[in-house]
C-alpha cells in the first residue's frame, strides 16, 4: 500500500545532498512531496550570474523530478533567517500542507541540524513540534551523519559543526546502492552549490553508500 511522506527541508539542496537517495528509494513506493521552508537567496552561487533565488527554486524542481518526487512546496522564508521569531509562523505554514498531505512518515534534520546551521536546526525543532501535534504522521526520520574523526577535525564551514552520532545512536541506516546514480544525478542539478556538489562527494566516495536516520515512532 503506497504511503504518503514529506520531506521538511530549509533550502534547496538539502533534501538531496542529506537524504536524495532514501527519497528517491521511497518514491518508487510511495508518493513523496517536499516542503522547503527558503528559496536559499542568500547562498553562493559557484555556476552563473542572475537571480539566484528563481535560479535554486527551479534546481530543486528539477532534482525533485529525478528522485521521483511528486511535488515541492515553497514555505516562502528567508535564507538565514529562521529564528525564535518565526518558530511559530513556520509551525503554522507546515502544519497547513501537512493536513492536506496526510503523509505518515515526515522526513527532516536530526536536533543539530546535521551541519550547525541554525536554519536546519530551526527546521528540526519545528517538525518535531508538529510531528507530535498531528495524530496523523505515526513516524518522523530525521537525517543524520555518523562520526568522523577525520571529516569533524577538517571543518570549519560553521562556527558550531556537530560531531555527529555514534553508530549505536543510529536507528535506521538504509543502503542507496540502487538509487545512488538518482542523487548524484540529482545533486549535480543543484548547479549553483556545484562546488559544494563536488566537494560532499568526494568526501564521501570511499564510504558505504548509505543514509543514516533517527527514527521517532508514536
Amino acid at each position: 500500500m503506497r504511503k504518503t511522506i514529506v520531506g521538511i527541508f530549509a533550502h534547496p539542496d538539502d533534501e538531496t545532498f542529506g537524504s536524495g537517495g532514501t527519497l528517491a528509494k521511497l518514491a518508487k513506493t510511495n508518493d513523496v512531496y517536499l516542503l522547503c521552508a527558503t528559496k536559499g537567496e542568500i547562498g553562493q552561487n559557484f555556476y552563473k550570474k542572475g537571480d539566484l533565488q528563481k535560479m535554486r527554486m527551479q534546481e530543486l524542481r528539477n532534482a525533485a523530478k529525478v528522485l521521483g518526487i511528486k511535488k515541492v512546496f515553497f514555505l516562502g522564508f528567508t535564507d538565514g533567517t529562521l529564528s525564535n521569531g518565526l518558530y511559530h509562523k513556520l509551525a503554522a505554514k507546515i502544519t497547513t500542507h501537512l493536513k492536506k498531505l496526510k503523509p505518515e512518515i515526515i522526513l527532516t534534520f536530526e536536533p543539530q541540524g546535521v551541519s550547525g546551521h541554525i536554519d536546519h536546526i530551526t527546521v528540526s525543532m519545528v517538525s518535531s513540534y508538529v510531528f507530535w501535534k498531528l495524530p496523523f504522521i505515526r513516524e518522523m526520520w530525521q537525517v543524520a551523519r555518523p562520526y568522523d574523526k577525520k571529516r569533524y577535525e577538517a571543518q570549519d564551514y560553521f562556527i558550531y559543526f556537530p560531531k555527529g552520532y555514534k553508530k549505536e545512536d543510529i536507528d535506521k541506516t538504509v543502503n542507496i546502492e540502487d538509487t545512488w546514480d538518482l542523487k548524484v544525478k540529482a545533486m549535480m542539478e543543484h548547479k549553483s552549490q556545484i562546488e559544494d556538489a563536488k566537494r560532499i562527494l568526494k568526501m564521501t566516495s570511499k564510504l558505504p553508500k548509505e543514509e543514516y536516520f533517527l527514527v521517532t515512532k508514536k
